[in-house]
């Protein structure tokens, strides 16, 4: 029989904490991809928008969460275009290396 406090910690999500660590990660790593400088307020405009849209698809996204290609799809669809505008730079060229620092060719 599992204990009451295991159980709690049994969940298939992630927690708040994790989730804005993996989106601030990510994001960091295509801008060295990009080799791009983000201002600190337009990153963390950024790290805000882009954990948003996956807590508002957190069921969907961990349930491909081994599919990275699916989630770099995801991404392209509902993230990319408002960061590109947001760091000014070609959507293209952000998805490309967004794809390839998540690592969902």
């Amino acid at each position: 029989m599992m204990k009451p406090s295991a159980q709690k910690h049994a969940s298939n999500l992630p927690t708040a904490r994790k989730i804005r660590r993996a989106c601030s990660n990510e994001l960091y790593r295509t801008t060295k991809r990009l080799k791009l400088w983000v201002p600190k307020d337009k990153m963390e405009q950024a790290e805000a928008l882009y954990y948003k849209k996956v807590v508002l698809n957190l069921t969907w996204i961990a349930e491909h969460e081994s599919n990275r290609k699916v989630l770099s799809d995801w991404w392209d669809e509902q993230v990319s275009a408002e960061i590109a505008e947001l760091w000014e730079v070609d959507p293209a060229r952000l998805s490309q290396a967004f794809r390839e620092a998540f690592g969902g060719m």
